[in-house]
């Protein structure tokens, strides 16, 4: 075994010049924000701005107020707040990745796009194989701003997946001048994040550098393990009369013990179906605690059922991502911005689990003479040869193994011709990813060996290894004119080109992947998709001094996930040769059409109430072409079910969205604002499926029950996505006091696809007190002692919600009541 530790890497950047590309007017997006230690800038930037000056829907937070939320707080905790934004995850910060959920007008969290600067960060899929978190991109802290477009993004959005809205996170630039920032967080279940920022000041003329890192540690609240890290930052800025050029760094080497959902039965029918606890933990750190709940084949309690405990399961990433940018000016009214990127992830995802549980797997490798015929027909008739084959604990431990290289340039021409603002780009990545299913003992003679800190060696065998290589092209094309002083028109094109090989290394035996037919072999092959027109069109009016109007139509494309480790619109987690081919030749990449229109205002007064702005926003959506991975068994290759299966992938029909989001700011005075966002959204599929053929049968048979071979989906509600929504955050501040209150309701959620299982709504509330305190005294810029409460009512529910097609479902809880305290000094 060996200790996971940060390893050395260089990375190695090159500024390369090419004349190509689209992107969206940069004129009505965000700007790049200051860093917040440049004389409080980003403090006073603002809260959560509802009236962003943009064709489509868009909201933006600043990185002061994300940290008012929970200092550390991931940047999709803070997007929450947000109009037709709902993320949850069962940590207070929203760091855990593997039960993170993101849905954006009823898109889900890998059909939306994201980008770090200008970088993208691939579609936040679980199983790495194109991109990394936000919050392992960047520190919290060092977070400048997140904007949220919750239609259609950017057309310069870097990005194969934003099928709806994308978020473009912005880092805070390093501050003009010298000084530091040391924040530590303290808090319930041995928390611990400490957060130390450097900024040397402008020097030399024109360059500036920031270095950061933040080392946090929690105990999770419902199992005894350690969450957290360590993560460093680099920023430098040098800016002169002929443009500015932009270096970044990141490192980051995060481990998350994770708990596992607990699956509910819509209809349970027998002891074991109905037991469903609020929470299940694992056993580490007991081994004998562990060692107890098991026979002495491996075999779990009959009576906890799928709600089975294993002895602890955890997720590994360590990340390095770097690029370099440089925006030059040529001439006063055109810039031509070129950055390189390069990103490197290792990780694992592991679960140490019953014997049991996987005996249809290790029984395949490690009995001789095993064939079909003579497979272990039952956990009771495990043997105990495949427990001592295994360490003897009566426990193996799985992993799925993950490398990702990436490296890519993005190229933007911006040129300024009075009515015309004219934008060109393009987009080129090239990818290299690979995933490993491996099987290790866990020893029953070294279990200080076998815990979530150290990274298993030695495998006992590898069930299968995919490897992939993907050339990605995105080109685009802008004209913003200004027709009118109040009117203006945008309209243009995007491409998006994916280049996909992919195939199986290492092939699983027969008998251990359900699904996996003898003579058949995982697939192999190469599939190219290109669409070389995605057109947008919007307009802004401004109709008054306080009153915009605004409309946007845009088509996207969500390009197939070329994973090989078992994405839900992955061809190469297909059960064969065949069913790859199957939807090479037939299936087509998601498409939609998003149309949107909207009002904005913004109004000043001279009386209680001193300002109020809001945007009213109606959508549309036309989903087409939904990909599904219909499963032989469940969980597919990369497994809700610990021993996975082969699924077949399939084109089911379409979705239609209609929805509504309104968000108000009102500030009375000084001292006091209010936010509120109210969102309604109805997103539905337009037929059943056949599993038989794999296609939409144009029906809506209605019912729960699967009738000859026909899914009655029809008409249904998209599971996991709430109807409704309300946001508020309501400010009071008086001298050196400020006081912050966070409502969240969330409406009631389908939790299958044919809607037979639902979970209800629930309202949470946080607080948080912050005190400025006498920094003069003390020589600092700045000191601050804030006070953070989440789930002030101690509300319990369901947070992260995982689907299935009817019958059952799996859940996350609500994490309870938690208090920290935060120490913040500016130097």
């Amino acid at each position: 075994m060996t200790h996971r530790r940060p390893t050395p890497h260089l990375l190695l950047l090159g500024v390369a010049a090419l004349a190509l590309a689209p992107g969206l007017a940069r004129a009505d997006a965000a700007p790049a924000p200051t860093a917040a230690a440049d004389g409080d800038a980003a403090e006073t930037a603002g809260a959560i701005v509802v009236t962003a000056k943009a064709t489509r829907s868009t909201s933006s937070i600043a990185g002061a107020e994300i940290q008012k939320i929970l200092p550390g707080a991931a940047p999709f905790k803070a997007i929450e707040t947000l109009p037709g934004v709902f993320y949850v995850t069962a940590d207070p910060w929203g760091n855990n990745e593997q039960n993170a959920q993101l849905f954006i007008h009823g898109f889900s969290i890998s059909q939306l796009g994201y980008v770090l600067d200008g970088v993208p960060l691939g579609d936040q899929n679980y199983g790495n194989f194109n991109g990394l978190s936000p919050q392992r991109a960047t520190i919290s802290e060092n977070v400048g701003s997140t904007v949220v477009a919750t239609g259609a993004g950017e057309l310069g959005i870097a990005s194969t997946s934003n099928l709806g809205g994308a978020v473009q996170i912005f880092s805070s630039d390093p501050a003009a001048h010298m000084g530091a920032q040391i924040n530590q967080t303290v808090g319930m279940y041995g928390t611990s994040r400490t957060y130390a920022r450097i900024d040397t000041g402008e020097f030399a003329g024109g360059n500036k550098l920031t270095i950061s890192a933040d080392r946090q540690r929690a105990r999770s609240w419902d199992f005894n393990g350690i969450q957290g890290g360590w993560q460093a930052n680099a920023k430098f800025v040098h800016e002169d009369a002929t443009g500015k050029l932009t270096g970044y760094f990141d490192w980051s080497d995060k481990t998350e013990p994770n708990e596992d959902a607990t699956v509910i039965v819509v209809k349970p029918t027998t002891a074991a179906q109905s037991y469903t606890p609020y929470t299940r933990p694992y056993t580490f750190p007991s081994y004998s605690a562990a060692h107890s709940y098991v026979d002495a084949f491996g075999n779990t309690p009959a009576s906890d059922g799928s709600n089975y405990r294993n002895y602890y399961s955890d997720a590994h990433r360590a990340d390095y991502l770097g690029y370099l940018k440089y925006d030059l000016n040529l001439g006063s009214k055109v810039k031509w911005s070129n950055q390189v990127y390069y990103h490197h992830n290792n990780g694992e995802g592991v679960v140490a689990g019953p014997l049991g549980q996987s005996i249809t797997v290790v029984d395949a490798y490690l009995t001789p003479g095993y064939t079909p015929a003579t497979a272990q027909k039952s956990n009771a008739n495990n043997s105990a040869y495949l427990v001592q084959a295994t360490g003897g604990s009566g426990y193996v431990t799985r992993t799925t193994e993950y490398r990702i290289m990436r490296e890519g340039i993005i190229s933007t021409l911006n040129a300024d011709l009075g009515a015309h603002q004219i934008e060109v780009g393009a987009w080129y990545q090239y990818n290299s990813s690979h995933a490993w299913r491996r099987w290790y003992a866990l020893d029953a003679s070294n279990v200080a060996g076998s815990t979530p800190y150290i990274t298993p060696t030695n495998p006992l065998f590898t069930q299968y290894a995919a490897e992939m290589r993907v050339n990605t092209l995105q080109l685009h094309l802008q004209d913003t004119w200004k027709l009118t002083p109040a009117l203006t028109v945008e309209g243009g094109l995007k491409t998006s080109a994916q280049y996909a090989n992919g195939w199986f290394a290492v092939q699983p035996k027969v008998g251990s992947l359900a699904g996996f037919a003898a003579g058949t072999n995982l697939p192999a092959g190469r599939i190219n998709t290109e669409n070389w027109f995605l057109p947008t069109i919007g307009a802004k009016w401004d109709a008054t001094g306080h009153e915009q109007l605004y409309f946007n139509i845009q088509k996207n494309m969500r390009q197939y996930q070329a994973y090989g480790g078992g994405g839900s619109a992955d061809p190469w987690s297909t059960s064969s040769q065949a069913a790859f081919d199957f939807i090479k030749a037939n299936g087509h990449p998601e498409t939609s059409w998003t149309y949107e229109v909207g009002l904005r205002s913004k109004h000043s007064f001279t009386g209680l109430l001193s300002s109020i702005e809001g945007q009213l926003n109606y959508y549309h959506v036309d989903f087409s072409n939904r990909l599904l991975a219909v499963s032989a068994a469940p969980g597919g290759i990369a497994g809700g079910s610990i021993t996975g299966g082969t699924t077949s992938l399939f084109n089911v029909g379409s979705v239609k969205t209609n929805g509504v989001d309104a968000g108000i700011t009102a500030r009375f005075g000084q001292n006091v604002s209010i936010y509120n966002a109210t969102s309604f959204n109805s997103s539905t599929y337009s037929s059943d499926y056949s599993t038989a053929t794999g296609s939409a049968t144009g029906t809506s048979i209605g019912g729960f029950a699967t009738v000859n071979n026909v899914v009655p989906t029809g008409g249904k509600q998209v599971p996991g996505s709430p109807k409704w929504m309300n946001k508020t955050v309501i400010t009071l501040s008086k001298g050196p006091i400020e006081a912050q209150f966070f409502g969240d309701y969330v409406g009631k959620r389908y939790a299958t696809y044919v809607n037979d299982g639902a979970v209800g709504s629930y309202f949470l509330v946080s607080a948080r007190v912050a005190a400025q305190l006498p920094a003069e005294m003390f020589h600092m810029r700045k000191a601050e002692l804030s006070i953070n409460v989440t789930n002030l009512g101690n509300t319990k529910g369901v947070s992260t919600l995982s689907v299935n097609t009817s019958a059952s479902y799996s859940v996350y809880p609500i994490a309870p009541r938690m208090v920290f305290g935060t120490l913040s000094l500016g130097f």
